[in-house]
């Protein structure tokens, strides 16, 4: 019995010794949120469209060659990602078509209410010389510098909409490829155009919308469409 009783101590305080023994658990790491492609260079797979109008097909104004998505500019309208996105970090490459008559477009966000030719939306401006520039369309609220922010009320295509100027020019002549970097992070607006901060804006209403790109005027192409997801 007296062995019995040795042998259960001794086993109890080994295993007492080997619990204080073992090494700390890993803290767990949270999975970091992965880049994707909007834009796959093949087809448009997972994007949508609206088209002023109707009886013009989306093939007509958008294609696909040689990797590159190309926009020919009329009619007014836009192609939009069927995924809704409200916080995240997107670039974009786009050019003038080489050899035209750069024009106007734009990158849409939190694209959000009916269809229409220039949606309820926050715009980054593609227009040729403006690019840089940030909109806020048909109500949506957006705040930031008064030195260069307008406000107007009831405009036939934009309704009531915010614009901020850009900081600085940043874009390359019409015909180079220019990247945007654009942070929308709850209602912060951060805008980048090849590599350098040209705008920034606060107080942006937030919520979920597609991502989106204008057909406005102009031929204008796009190659890199890739968004990180924000938690």
């Amino acid at each position: 019995m007296r062995n019995w009783i040795g042998i259960f101590f001794l086993t109890a305080v080994l295993a007492a010794v080997g619990c204080g023994t073992q090494p700390d658990a890993e803290p767990a790491v949270e999975s970091q949120p992965q880049a994707v492609d909007l834009f796959n260079g093949v087809d448009l797979s997972g994007w949508d469209y609206f088209l002023v109008e109707p009886d013009v097909a989306m093939e007509d104004v958008w294609s696909v060659q040689d990797g590159i998505l190309v926009c020919k500019g009329e009619p007014l309208g836009y192609l939009f990602t069927k995924e809704k996105f409200t916080n995240f970090r997107l670039e974009v490459e786009w050019r003038w078509a080489p050899g035209t008559e750069p024009g106007n477009s734009g990158v849409l966000m939190r694209i959000t209410g009916e269809p229409r030719g220039i949606p309820k939306a926050f715009e980054a401006q593609l227009m040729s010389g403006n690019a840089g520039d940030i909109y806020s369309f048909h109500g949506l609220k957006m705040d930031g510098d008064p030195a260069r922010k307008s406000v107007t009320e009831g405009h036939e295509l934009l309704g009531d909409f915010v614009g901020l100027k850009k900081i600085e020019a940043a874009e390359k002549e019409p015909g180079q490829w220019n990247l945007y970097e654009i942070t929308f992070d709850g209602p912060n607006l951060t805008v980048f155009v090849n590599g350098i901060k040209v705008n920034e804006a606060t107080d942006a209403d937030v919520l979920a919308g597609s991502i989106g790109f204008q057909s406005e005027g102009g031929e204008i192409h796009f190659r890199k469409i890739r968004l990180t997801p924000l938690n």
